[in-house]
């Protein structure tokens, strides 16, 4: 049984680009800034001391879960 929250498409998408950004972190103040803060509201990712967004190891397992499962999914 599905016991995660929701996420929506906008989300998800500011969950994939903090994931490749990688080390480098996503800046705040972008469009995305709200699915940034809902995401770390959720624990998926972390602001770290820089102002910048990284990705948390529950958030890298929700993103293999979610993302990657439905790219390899669309894949012929």
């Amino acid at each position: 049984m599905w016991n995660a929250p929701y996420l929506e498409t906008c989300c998800r998408a500011s969950l994939h680009r903090v994931v490749l950004a990688g080390t480098l972190g996503r800046p705040d103040g972008l469009k995305d800034g709200p699915c940034l803060a809902r995401l770390a509201a959720m624990g998926l990712v972390c602001r770290r001391a820089d102002g910048r967004y990284e990705v948390t190891d529950a958030g890298r397992g929700r993103h293999a879960a979610e993302i990657l499962k439905r790219g390899a999914a669309a894949d012929p």
